[in-house]
């Protein structure tokens, strides 16, 4: 499991795609996480979600904010510099 923090650009939000459920109002947003940190240390982007057809027609994508991985349960929980060698320390 990973748990995602990001922020988006309610400014950006294309107000037509705005879905009316039983509940209430939503919006479809789509995360990619990357393996790369930008210069601010984000690594998860967010974007409107596009139908298939604008994703078959390339139509470009909306940009909505950023953000990173806060927890991830399948990352290694050894810290760095731990790793499992036989070196043949007596400890």
């Amino acid at each position: 499991m990973q748990i995602l923090n990001f922020s988006i650009n309610l400014d950006k939000l294309d107000k037509a795609k705005i879905v009316k459920g039983k509940k209430g109002k939503y919006y479809n947003i789509t995360a990619f996480v990357s393996d790369e940190e930008d210069q601010f240390g984000n690594n998860v982007s967010v974007i409107t979600s596009q139908t298939e057809e604008e994703r078959k027609n390339k139509e470009d994508r909306t940009y909505l904010g950023n953000g990173k991985v806060a927890f991830d349960s399948n990352a290694d929980s050894k810290p760095q510099g731990t790793e499992d060698d036989d070196d043949d320390l007596p400890w």
